[in-house]
């Protein structure tokens, strides 16, 4: 096959339905990298929260690392809620943007925020009250329940914060400003890298509050983060705007519209965060130098998944732009682009994971602590299961943010309630425990996870039924 044939815009519209004129290869790549480039920036900085906590934290040893990374999916669950309401924001703000209705996006987003105040206030408040028995469920014990806790607590509180955040940066990245999103995290981790350094270890006045510190140094970043996004849409003529009243004045209609595509997109947060929770206590009772490795190495595959994220987020708002212009073979056409691009990216983390993952695995071990060579040699074998997950992994996330631009959330709940919510935990458990593989069989679970969810994340783009759902 010619690499025309791959790469152009005459080769991959070739069984297009063609309504209009196209753009050139050279005008659609540098349309797609406009928006895709900030939201890769902003995802890979997203994931460098975690990754900066739990590379700072290590020098309190592998419990402090693990008992923070214990934490991860049970904040996610809290979290579940604004996540798919933001995509239900993406879809809905890019439609009618691309429909030219700047009055309905910022009516959509007005709405949004309304809910946003009242569910984070009692969400949050659950969360404190929770924490404890959640946390020992999630597989905390007495090496790690005291680090666990307090993390939790402290960067939980930032859920008042990074929720209305998430919202508008959903809208901002919907219309096509995706530096906006970029500019708040970067704010928020060079924040965090700061107060990291100087709580987590004391430096000059500070006191030293190791895992303490980094759950503080997160919220401070929360707010700073926050504090940028809400700022970008009291500026005057943007085109996304603060609307006071817009938030306490409901509309029925906008209502029923952000929670139909909320419903599928909260379904599929629902089985996500049971079937990552259920998998993270599996692994949780291997052990704490198991957990521990396991943690390392989620975080490493941050990378990956950051990379296909980024190029998720700038598909789903160009699918929703274009299938409001009535233009369902350009959206298919960004689509592809993006999946490209994925190609070339996984390739070089193929690379740099079979070559450079032990280096990596090492930013993040202790040379004193006790488990340092397991850490060690067994992060290592992952960092190679990291590398055979990689293209799997970000092909399935922009399909998947394809599939979502275009309304399409059902489809995707119910591949990820198949996929994470039953067949990650259920071989994982078999893998881990009865065939007896340990570590190892919970990532031969993620490896048969990602390909399950692309075969049919790609099998529904090609059909070509999301171009047909109305928003």
């Amino acid at each position: 096959m010619k690499l025309s044939n791959i790469y152009t815009t005459s080769g991959m519209s070739k069984k297009l339905n063609i309504l209009g004129d196209l753009p050139n290869t050279s005008s659609l790549y540098k349309s797609f990298f406009k928006v895709a480039w900030p939201a890769m920036i902003e995802s890979a900085l997203m994931s460098l929260v975690n990754i900066f906590d739990t590379i700072m934290v290590s020098g309190e040893g592998i419990d402090a690392v693990a008992g923070v990374g214990l934490t991860t999916q049970p904040r996610m669950i809290f979290y579940a809620v604004f996540f798919a309401l933001s995509i239900a924001v993406t879809t809905v703000v890019s439609r009618r943007k691309g429909q030219g209705d700047q009055e309905g996006a910022n009516k959509s987003l007005a709405q949004a925020l309304g809910l946003v105040a009242l569910l984070a206030v009692v969400l949050c408040g659950a969360a404190v009250i929770v924490a404890e028995p959640l946390l020992k469920f999630a597989g905390a014990n007495e090496e790690t329940i005291d680090y666990a806790l307090v993390y939790f607590r402290i960067t939980m509180i930032g859920l008042m914060f990074t929720s209305f955040g998430m919202i508008i940066n959903a809208a901002q990245r919907a219309s096509g400003n995706t530096k906006i999103s970029m500019t708040t995290n970067i704010v928020a981790n060079v924040t965090n890298i700061m107060f990291n350094a100087l709580l987590i270890n004391g430096l000059f006045f500070f006191p030293r509050l190791g895992v303490t510190g980094a759950a503080i140094a997160t919220l401070i970043g929360n707010i700073a983060s926050f504090s940028m996004s809400f700022y970008s849409i009291l500026r005057k003529g943007r085109y996304l705007k603060f609307d006071f009243r817009g938030m306490i004045r409901w509309n029925s209609d906008i209502l029923k519209t952000l929670g139909r595509v909320s419903m599928g997109a909260g379904t599929e947060q629902l089985f996500m965060r049971i079937g990552f929770f259920i998998y993270a206590k599996l692994v949780a009772d291997l052990g704490t130098a198991e957990y521990g490795t396991h943690i390392i190495a989620m975080n490493i595959i941050t990378v990956s998944f950051a990379c296909g994220d980024g190029l998720s987020v700038a598909t789903s708002a160009l699918i929703g732009q274009n299938l409001g212009k009535g233009r369902p073979d350009l959206a298919t056409l960004y689509a592809k682009s993006g999946q490209r691009i994925g190609y070339l990216i996984s390739a070089v983390l193929v690379l740099l994971m079979v070559f450079a993952g032990g280096w990596m695995v090492k930013l993040f071990a202790d040379p004193t602590d006790q488990y340092y060579s397991y850490v060690m040699e067994n992060g290592k074998i992952l960092t190679y299961f990291i590398a055979a997950c990689a293209p799997g992994q970000i092909s399935q996330v922009i399909y998947n943010g394809a599939l979502r631009g275009a309304g399409d959330t059902k489809y995707v709940a119910f591949t990820s309630a198949i996929c994470i919510g039953i067949v990650r935990p259920l071989s994982a458990y078999i893998f881990c425990y009865p065939v007896g593989w340990g570590l190892f069989g919970a990532w031969v679970s993620l490896l048969l996870d990602q390909y399950m969810r692309l075969a049919f994340s790609m099998h529904r783009f090609l059909s070509g039924a999301w171009q047909k759902i109305k928003v």
